[in-house]
């Protein structure tokens, strides 16, 4: 029985702007490119699982309503461009509780591993900090890609690029997306 290949995308600076702690519809700006790399995703069979930390929200900053307010916005947004994200996981913890869920650990994406019966190994993780490469090897996902303007220091991921478009332009990156044994 085949099991199901995923993308787990970091929100902030993989999705949208990292513009810290964004919890507002008029402060959140999706990245360039992000619809297309998506519905590419999409088209190719993987699940797309949001998975990020919002400490924001153990730090008072904002409230789990004013996130579920603006996910469900972000949603909607990319249902009108035919994208379905099929989970977002978040982390709402206070960085100094040291849970379980909040990355590096690798509890977001264990949990969609059960929920979604998900191949790790045939699965990928993009993100742009060192805690987002952490979390996927954590977890078992050995595909990995940073999106940072320095790629002279990878953070331990498999590929480097310079934003979330840029994965379409690597011939080297799109060929193990094509490619379900080369995952």
């Amino acid at each position: 029985m085949a099991r199901n290949r995923a993308i787990f995308l970091d929100r902030d600076g993989v999705i949208n702007i990292d513009k810290s702690y964004v919890s507002k519809i008029e402060d959140f700006e999706f990245c360039d490119g992000i619809f297309e790399v998506l519905r590419r995703f999409q088209k190719l069979g993987f699940l797309l699982i949001v998975v990020t930390n919002q400490s924001g929200i153990g730090r008072g900053y904002y409230s789990s309503e004013d996130f579920s307010v603006l996910t469900q916005w972000k949603l909607d947004e990319l249902q009108k461009r035919d994208i379905f994200i099929d989970e977002v996981y978040h982390c709402h913890h206070d960085p100094d509780l040291g849970c379980g869920c909040r990355k590096p650990a690798p509890g977001m994406l264990l949990s969609a591993k059960e929920k979604f019966d998900i191949d790790m190994q045939a699965s990928w993780m993009i993100g742009d900090k060192k805690s987002d490469i952490e979390a996927a090897l954590n977890a078992g996902v050995t595909n990995t890609i940073l999106i940072s303007s320095d790629c002279s220091d990878k953070k331990g991921a498999k590929y480097c690029v310079n934003s979330i478009l840029d994965i379409s332009t690597r011939p080297d990156i799109i060929s193990h997306f094509n490619d379900k044994r080369k995952a």
